[in-house]
């Protein structure tokens, strides 16, 4: 009976669903809509969202109104920078602080072998202007007596590192000097010479590469080997031997010079380069093995004054002041160079022991001995490109300039003997 029950049931719904279907002439799917608004924006009206973007927009804007306002009514700072934190408070129409790189800020420097005898007086000259100066030396030939006048100097930063590994630093101007010079210390450890010259100079242009900042490299007249041109020229290749024992000097140099060039042509780095000829005067080491410092300390030790071979070669040596005012010269021109930086003034070995014994002591005598391998036999700089260019040229002559290097060698030659003596 309950089965009989249900059935008319199941039949009176199927015959709603058919008059259903039969009354309504469309079917769902053929029914079309009017178009609804974007997505985007009917989701900003539907729960009162765009009200509360408005009020949002209205609290930040009377925020940025009204904050300068008190801040201009608020107490001065008593103090109108913070130099621990790089921070600078302008004065005038600005308010907040910006860096301190907005303002005119002083230059920048680092002298890499800023602690030997020609680094020191460059970086000397820099403190002197004005400039902030970061030291870079190794001290395999630098000495900290050459700087420790300027270790409290707060425009002065010494730092320990050898510039055959890479070092990150933010500078303005970077003066490469970092090489030993003398044969002496060259001839050493020839292969850390090219190393340096080669890798530390790499490393140094990667620097300057990376923070835009201007490169100075100083080359030497040893890249003109034993000429055969006299005076020599910047235009003039050299005769160097390539495989002999001043080469790690020598074709090193050369090889710094084709980095400079390669990385100012191809990556646009402003590279400055400088050939020095033989430099003398105060903090040159002792007993380099050059001739100048070699003759004075001989004489002021009362010993022979040793001339290589017949004495007959010639040199030209400039006052160490000439060659940092050239170098600066160099550095802040437009010039790429290379720039002979020396002085025309010719002597022979044996002149120039004359020179010595007329300023120290006139009884020295003279002792010879066999010459050095591939000493050259003449060496005059031709600076006419300096002069035209730099508008530099040495001042110092050698009998000015000789008794000013003689003073500080005879105070270092007495401590160190007074030194030896309490030992």
């Amino acid at each position: 009976m309950k089965q009989l029950h249900k059935q008319p049931s199941l039949n009176h719904r199927r015959e709603e669903e058919m008059g259903s279907s039969e009354a309504s002439p469309y079917s769902p799917k053929s029914i079309k809509h009017t178009r609804s608004l974007p997505r985007s924006i009917n989701y900003l009206l539907r729960e009162q969202r765009l009200l509360f973007i408005l009020v949002g927009i209205l609290i930040g804007s009377t925020f940025f109104i009204i904050q300068p306002t008190l801040s201009r009514l608020g107490p001065p700072e008593s103090h109108n920078f913070l130099p621990r934190s790089g921070l600078t408070r302008l004065s005038g129409p600005h308010t907040g602080r910006v860096p301190v790189g907005i303002t005119g800020r002083r230059p920048r420097i680092v002298v890499t072998g800023g602690a030997g005898f020609v680094g020191s007086h460059l970086v000397d000259k820099l403190i002197a202007r004005g400039d902030d100066v970061i030291v870079i030396d190794n001290f395999f030939t630098g000495r900290k007596e050459n700087l420790v006048h300027l270790f409290g100097n707060p425009r002065f930063e010494l730092i320990r590192h050898d510039v055959v590994e890479p070092i990150l630093l933010e500078v303005d101007q970077i003066y490469h000097l970092a090489c030993p010079a003398s044969p002496v210390h060259y001839k050493y450890n020839p292969v850390k010479t090219i190393k340096t010259n080669v890798m530390g100079t790499l490393n140094m242009l990667g620097l300057a590469k990376r923070i835009g900042a201007r490169f100075l490299l100083t080359s030497t007249s040893e890249v003109y080997g034993d000429p055969l041109e006299h005076p020599q020229k910047e235009t003039y290749w050299g005769n160097v031997n390539p495989i002999g024992e001043r080469s790690c000097y020598d074709e090193g140099k050369r090889t710094a010079e084709t980095l400079a060039m390669d990385y100012h042509r191809g990556a646009g780095v402003e590279v400055r380069i400088a050939r020095i000829f033989n430099t003398y005067g105060p903090r040159m080491c002792l007993d380099d093995g050059r001739v100048v410092s070699n003759f004075v300390a001989q004489a002021i030790r009362k010993q022979p004054l040793t001339v290589y071979g017949d004495g007959k070669q010639t040199r030209s040596f400039q006052y160490v002041s000439d060659l940092v005012n050239g170098l600066v010269a160099l550095m802040e021109g437009e010039h790429v160079g290379p720039f002979n930086l020396g002085n025309p003034g010719e002597f022979t070995m044996l002149e120039l022991a004359e020179v010595v014994k007329e300023t120290i002591d006139s009884s020295a005598t003279i002792e010879y001995k066999p010459n050095t391998a591939d000493d050259p036999h003449m060496r005059k700089p031709d600076i006419s490109k300096a002069k035209e260019l730099l508008n530099w040229e040495p001042k110092v002559p050698l009998r000015e300039g000789l008794p000013l290097m003689v003073n500080d060698f005879r105070n270092r030659i007495l401590n160190e003997d007074e030194g030896k003596g309490m030992k």
